[in-house]
Formats: structure tokens, sequence, C-alpha cells
């Protein structure tokens, strides 16, 4: 029986591969021999390949590997490609691809799409040959509106499940991502904070339950995987442990109208005093208000190329205008917000807003759309302050940020309930004391041609900002990777070698992180740049 169910998978395999006229490399067998194995493996079919398995050789293979990747500078020709790309449509395809992999000795990496800022998820610089499970046909939501609770699969957009709760109930949402088109999968493993961040929490500090396929092939949930490891999936960084397939996440109360405004001001409109004064009472603010500032060089409009510095004030507030402008003539008079800046709008509304991704006034619809199509070269890192930055250091900042020719500065707000949540509570352990989290970035668009200049920028600022940021580690944040921090070599890094960045990542969780690695994954099956570590072997 088994003999004829094998003979007749084999020969409708070579059939459709014939009728599909893949060309296939050197590598051929081990893609059978991966097909072969995943096929056998699996629960449901997975038929027809040629929409699901996709070689260099094949027409789609470059749109498929590029659907998610954000940044231009590892999709670039010299860049590492996989050897083929393998989009799983059910649960059981991905538990068939640990365990094939495991048996031929394949290394796969996993992507459920957006959030890889170092392109660690499609590109690797440590294994060869390699090749990629994009999670991205995984996007149900199952919305339980009675118990306050969804499931939703990896593939699924931050937009998609906002969508889906506000499509079942106008008083519920989820504190997750403020850019709409991530993926929920890699999301939520390194924390996810978002614009109810200070109310709320986390996404991470709102995981109930979650599935993982583990090492071994096998689908646990909360009870099976134990507390252990279920901690460490929660804000310990993505592809460390298993592969995530579902999260259970727990919905948060939202009122039925809230408040946004967004406002700019320059330098010569007295910027660096607003910013200055918004650093000492950011943090102490009404915890349902939200105020981040988007930083970046604007021109100044009289024909000369000069620039200047442009501070946009971009907030939510979890309520209504008057109270709204009753909180800030207490609290941060010097604003001067007004009745015209304010704009009510349902909850769902503002997740539109507040992503900066779409024209003003576009639908909610739009949060259906997707991964984002908008790509570029980048280069970014992460610091969490802890002390107001004195004046003297900002003007010293704006210098610096001038002499970029497309940067992009977010100072995003913490306190509230991120004051209140002990720091083991999950990795993620940039908590009490910090006032606010500092995200830079650089753009280019002639790809490796100026990426050494651009690159190099962004290394002076960070260097110069250094004494103004915590210390003892600098912290970092784990979902904005930079491999400037340090990288495991093939095979992984020694548990001291990683330390240097995983003390950034996750401050004195990063031991509890390597000691669960070492017990879900003795062999680092799942490994990358900047995997976690197992801990050293006692002699």
């Amino acid at each position: 029986m088994a003999l004829s169910k094998f003979s007749s998978i084999v020969l409708l395999l070579f059939l459709v591969l014939q009728t599909a006229s893949w060309e296939f490399s050197a590598s051929a067998s081990t893609l059978e021999n991966f097909i072969q194995c995943v096929s056998l493996n699996s629960e449901i079919s997975i038929l027809p390949l040629s929409t699901v398995f996709f070689t260099p050789n094949n027409s789609a293979f470059t749109s498929v590997l590029q659907s998610s990747a954000q940044n231009l500078r590892f999709l670039v020709p010299s860049a590492p490609k996989p050897e083929f790309i393998f989009t799983p449509l059910h649960d059981s395809h991905v538990q068939a691809s640990v365990i094939c992999a495991k048996q031929l000795g394949i290394h796969l990496r996993f992507r459920s799409g957006g959030l890889d800022y170092e392109g660690l998820s499609y590109v690797s610089e440590i294994e060869t040959p390699f090749a990629v499970v994009d999670l991205a046909n995984l996007r149900l939501v199952d919305v339980d509106i009675a118990q306050n609770t969804a499931w939703i699969q990896v593939g699924a957009t931050i937009g998609e499940v906002n969508y889906r709760i506000a499509q079942k109930s106008k008083v519920q949402g989820f504190p997750a991502g403020l850019c709409t088109t991530l993926g929920v999968g890699g999301h939520i493993t390194g924390g996810a904070y978002g614009s109810l961040m200070r109310k709320y929490g986390l996404g991470a500090d709102n995981v109930l339950d979650a599935r993982i396929v583990d090492v071994d092939g096998r689908i646990l949930d909360r009870e099976a995987m134990g507390e252990d490891l279920f901690w460490a999936i929660r804000g310990g960084g993505g592809a460390s442990f298993g592969v995530i397939l579902w999260w259970k996440i727990r919905l948060v109360h939202v009122p039925e109208t809230v408040t946004v405004f967004t406002i700019a001001k320059t330098l010569e409109q007295g910027a660096t005093k607003l910013v200055h004064r918004w650093q000492q009472v950011v943090d102490k603010l009404d915890e349902d208000l939200f105020i981040r500032v988007l930083i970046n060089p604007v021109s100044l409009g009289n024909n000369t190329g000069q620039r200047t510095i442009s501070t946009a004030y971009q907030a939510l507030f979890l309520g209504g205008t008057d109270r709204l402008l009753e909180i800030m003539r207490k609290s941060f008079p010097e604003l001067g917000l007004t009745i015209k800046d304010c704009e009510e709008m349902s909850w769902i509304q503002s997740v539109v807003y507040i992503s900066g991704s779409y024209p003003s006034g576009a639908p909610i619809e739009v949060l259906l759309q997707g991964k984002t199509s908008s790509k570029v070269s980048f280069k970014a890192k992460s610091d969490f302050v802890r002390q107001p930055i004195p004046e003297k250091v900002l003007e010293g900042f704006w210098k610096r940020v001038l002499e970029e020719e497309n940067p992009y500065i977010i100072w995003t707000p913490y306190g509230g309930m991120m004051s209140k949540i002990s720091e083991s509570a999950t990795p993620f352990p940039h908590r009490k004391g910090t006032i606010f989290m500092i995200q830079y970035l650089t753009a280019w668009s002639d790809g490796d041609k100026s990426a050494a200049k651009h690159v190099n920028w962004i290394r002076s600022l960070y260097d110069f900002m250094a004494p103004y940021v915590s210390k003892n580690p600098r912290e970092a944040y784990v979902n904005y990777r930079d491999l400037d921090l340090g990288m495991n070599e093939k095979n992984g890094a020694s548990f001291v070698e990683a330390s240097v960045w995983g003390n950034n990542y996750f401050k004195n969780n990063f031991h509890r992180l390597a000691w669960v690695k070492t017990k879900v994954d003795p062999n680092n099956f799942f490994r990358h740049e900047q995997s976690i570590p197992l801990l050293p072997l006692k002699v």
C-alpha cells in the first residue's frame, strides 16, 4: 500500500515537473528529493507544484523572492540567492519542510513578511546553499469577540488583523505595529510595538497562546511547548527556536472615537526647544496619549536648495478632542495644540492614519492590500534614551542629519504600561526608565553605487549619539536587526561572541534565551547570522 502511494506520487511529480518545463541546476536532485519528502509528509496535497515551489530558472522566482523584501540592499545581483523558495499552503507543509530539511541536510530560512532590516530571512552569508520557506500564504484571522481573542496565522499583516477585528467590533483592537504591511509572525517574535503600547504594552505582551513547529516537526501549543519556550518566542527574535504558525492574541478595548493630530515644527519655528521639552514630558503623559516625533530634512522653499529640520509630532489619543486638549494644556502646552489640529475618527481609521502608508482619507480597505510594494535600499539602527538629550547636543544632531540625503528618524515614546511590565516578563527588556526609542534610517535609490557612503553616515551618527543613550549595555531593538553589532559565523557563534549583540537586544534575558535554545534545539537547526546561540558545554 505504502509502495503504491509512493510510486503514484513520484509519477505525478514527474509529470508535473515535465509540464512545468522547470530547468533545474546541478542541485535538481536535492530539490526533487525535498519535494517528494514534503509530499509524503504533508496531510494536504501541495499540488500543483508550480504554485508553491520556485527556482531561479522559474519566471516567477524573482517576484516571489522580492514579494515581502523591503530592503533592496539584499536583492542586488551579487546578494546570495536561495536554491529554491517554498510557499506552504497548510500547517502540515511547514512541518514537512522541517522534517525533510533535517533528513536531506538543507539549510532553511523562514519568513512571514516585511520586518527584516538585514535580509536574514531570504539571504544567507553563512550558509551555502540554502532555501527559503515563505509563509505569506498562511494568513487566516479568526476573531472571537465573545472571548476577546483571535487566532492569527503568521502571514497575515498587521493591517489585515486590525481590519478583521474591526469587522466584528468597533471597540476592540490589537496593540501592535504602526506599519500595517508587516507580517505578524516575525513582528511579534521581536516584541511588536505600536500606538497602543503606552496603554496596553506590546503585541508580545498580549499573546495568550501560539502554535509552533519544533525541530522535530511537531506542532506544539503553549501547553505542549512549556512556559520556557512560550516565554522565549514572545520577544526573543525570530527563527531561533522553531517556526511560528499561529498566534492567539488578546484583544484590547478602544473607544468608538479616537483623536489624531500631526503638528510639524521646523528649526526656525523653535523645534529644538520643543523636542527638548517633549523628552521631559512624553513618558509621563496620560497613558491614553501616544505622541511620536518624525524627524527629517525639508526644503526651506526659497529656491536656494537649502534645507532645515522638520520635527512632526504625530499622535493618537484614546478619546475625544475635548479631553485631549485639556490634557495637552496641562502637560504639554508648548506644542500649542488647537481644536483645528485635531481629527476625530474610529480606531480602525486611525490605524490607516498613523501608518503613513496611504493617501489622506484612504478607505480602511487599503489595509487588505497586504505586503508593501515600496522598496528602497536602506540601513537602520536603534537606541533607547533614559535621560533627555541636551539642546546643545540636539543642535549637533540636526547638523549631522542635514548632511545626509534622505534620512528618517523616529522617536517613539515609552512610559505608561511599558514602565509597569517587568524586564523579565518577556525577552523584550526595554521597559522602566526608558523615555523613548530612536530609530535611525537612511535610504538611497542607486543600489550598491553609494551604499558605503550612506552606511558610513549612519554609523557616524550612531557613534555621535553614544554618550547620550543607554549604556552597559547600549540597548537595541531586535526587530531593527543591525549586523554592525555582531554576527554569527557558520554553524553559529559561540555564546561569548554572541553575548555582545545579545546583551544589546535582550540585556539580562539573553542567558535565559540561550538556555531555552539549548534545550529545544540542541543541534542548532534554526540558525542565522544573529540567531540565539547554544550555551557552552560544561566540561
